[in-house]
Parts: structure tokens; sequence; C-alpha cells
């Protein structure tokens, strides 16, 4: 098998978090609206929550996106950037990661209360 020809996932949706390292300061809000900003001019559907963001897209936009984020972050003063991430792709179905939100209310709008 060449390796090299197998094909990056047409969609994924990736759930980051960047942290910079080394800025002296506790809050990272001016770095995360930088972030905002980039996502914003990508074009790429998004969503900000408390500890992080996620992103959607082809899998070759969502990793450049999200190296960029590297890049703007490390313009703003921070000399080493960490990020975690988590990944999602799926073959059997489009679904994106509101679609994923919605079933599981649609199971907690249906659900009986709990008997603990």
């Amino acid at each position: 098998m060449d390796y090299s020809q197998v094909p990056t996932p047409k969609r994924c949706y990736a759930d980051f978090c960047l942290i910079p390292v080394g800025t002296g300061k506790v809050s990272v809000a001016q770095e995360v609206a930088e972030v905002q900003k980039l996502l914003k001019a990508s074009g790429l559907y998004y969503t900000l929550h408390s500890a992080g963001t996620t992103v959607e897209g082809s899998w070759d936009e969502v990793m450049k996106v999200i190296g960029q984020a590297h890049t703007i972050v490390h313009k703003t003063g921070a000399v080493r950037v960490q990020t975690s991430m988590r990944v999602g792709t799926r073959t059997d179905k489009a679904q994106t990661a509101d679609d994923k939100v919605r079933r599981v209310e649609e199971i907690l709008a249906h659900d009986e209360p709990s008997a603990w």
C-alpha cells in the first residue's frame, strides 16, 4: 500500500483549546478573542464555549485554521502554545456538532425522571 496516497477524511469537527505559555498572565481572553477573529474570517462554522472552540469543515481546512491560530497566538507574544484537541469524523452520515447536541437534547426531552 502506498500510504502517501491515503486521503484525509472529507469532513470533520475539532474541539480545541489553545493554551498560551510564557505570557506571564493568568487570563487568556485576549488570545481567545484573536483566535475567534481568525475563525470568523475563515468562513468555517465554529462555536466558542467556556473551555475551547469547536470548528467544522474539511479536514484540511480545520487543521489549517488551527495551525493559523497557533501563529496568531504566537504573534500576541506567547513563546509557546500547547493545544488540546479532539477530532471526530463519520463516514455513515453527515453530522454537525449542533446535530450531535440536538440528538442528546431530544433524548433528554423524552426521558423520564431518573430514579436516583
